[in-house]
């Protein structure tokens, strides 16, 4: 299997004026001229040696942490190969569509890229978004990798899509796996949402393994998308049952208002979440105080002192101001792993959609990474990556390895 590394570097702000991306969001002129249609674009990349790499994911409303993350990592790793001479001297163009954490915006999302020229997807980010364009994706032959949607139905959707995180079984197991190992909590409770996919999935998993690591789970609370404003009910019976450690295996917004009625009504347990509690520490207007303590698990350690880690961290941090999360993380990876596998597959932006995808499927079969949310990652024809989580836990309102 041929090993390829990737050429990481810490361009700073100089570096990135050098990029001839389109800007984040379609409103540079760039963008402009490169949405004029898919033919005309496709003409241009052509002409000017450019793969067009497109990305989706909430950049407004209640998800946009995430979705803003992934596209300011994506963007640092453009830079960075763009300023470095591109893939085989070809350039990267990098537009990324805000999709609201809603599936048919997502859709719509894809089908504007699709007329802006896009020939490889980043994205989306969110499951439930991605399993809707994936399923485009799918039809059209067109290559996907998703830094974040971790469904295992995602990657069901079609041989074309790939994935950077850990999938949802794989958070399930390792939680309940961390929790033992480290013997964290008596009593478990457990709270998920029965509606979500990701949460469900994560649940479902979480609960086989504990059972036969004999885990003591005292409590399983469930909630909706319609329902999940007010925890008081599920935290009462968490209490009530004696739970010493709560596993909240869903998103920060939620998680945030978990955190405020638990301390409310005094319940102070371990609080165990996943990669979707990444991003609770910079949600505006909470105090992350009430996350102290906090374990979860992710890929991604902004505090690792790796030469590649502390390279992708300065430059997020000197270009936005703000530590990068897992999610950025992913993304930066998912544009490396690209270059890589367009590199071992010899692909140029001249060819078909289709073609693209193609040879890019059987690259990603074939290369090994190291990055910055793992090291040796491979996949496998079913689009699943290999590589192990890390567990992290709040410290005075910062995320700190708990290994």
């Amino acid at each position: 299997m041929r090993k390829i590394k990737k050429i990481l570097s810490s361009m700073l702000v100089a570096a990135m004026t050098m990029s001839l991306l389109a800007g984040c969001g379609g409103s540079s002129d760039a963008d402009s001229s490169a949405a004029s249609g898919s033919a005309d674009a496709a003409t241009e990349a052509d002409a000017e040696g450019t793969f067009y790499i497109g990305g989706i994911g909430p950049t407004t409303g209640a998800a946009a942490i995430y979705g803003t993350a992934v596209m300011n990592g994506a963007q640092i790793a453009v830079d960075e190969i763009n300023a470095a001479g591109g893939i085989n001297g070809y350039q990267i163009a990098y537009k990324f569509e805000d999709d609201v954490h809603d599936a048919e915006k997502s859709v719509n999302a894809y089908n504007s890229l699709k007329d802006w020229g896009m020939q490889i997807l980043m994205g989306t980010v969110t499951t439930n978004p991605c399993i809707a364009v994936g399923a485009e994706t799918a039809a059209d032959n067109m290559f996907e990798l998703t830094p974040s949607a971790s469904s295992a139905d995602v990657i069901a959707l079609g041989d074309n899509i790939f994935q950077v995180c850990f999938t949802d079984p794989n958070q399930g197991v390792a939680s309940a796996d961390y929790m033992a190992e480290n013997g964290l909590g008596t009593k478990i409770a457990v709270l998920y949402n029965s509606a979500d996919v990701y949460s469900s999935g994560i649940y479902e998993t979480f609960i086989e393994e504990a059972e036969s690591l004999g885990l003591d789970v005292v409590y399983e609370g469930t909630f909706t998308d319609d329902t999940k404003t007010d925890f008081s009910t599920q935290l009462q019976g968490a209490q009530a049952a004696g739970a010493d450690l709560l596993f909240l295996p869903f998103y920060y917004t939620e998680a945030s208002i978990v955190f405020q009625q638990a301390d409310a009504m005094g319940y102070d347990p371990i609080f165990f979440g996943v990669d979707g509690m990444d991003g609770i520490l910079t949600l505006e207007g909470f105090d992350t105080s009430l996350a102290e303590g906090v374990y979860l698990l992710t890929p991604f350690a902004a505090d690792a002192e790796d030469e590649a880690t502390v390279n992708f961290v300065t430059a997020y941090e000197e270009a936005y101001g703000e530590t990068p999360n897992q999610f950025a993380a992913d993304a930066y990876d998912a544009m490396y792993i690209i270059k890589a596998a367009i590199e071992q597959a010899g692909v140029t932006p001249d060819m078909a959609i289709s073609d693209i995808c193609e040879a890019l499927k059987s690259a990603m079969t074939e290369i090994q990474i190291d990055g910055v949310t793992g090291e040796g990652m491979t996949w496998d024809a079913s689009g699943a990556v290999s590589k192990g989580p890390r567990a992290v836990v709040i410290e005075n309102g910062a995320y700190v390895s708990a290994e």
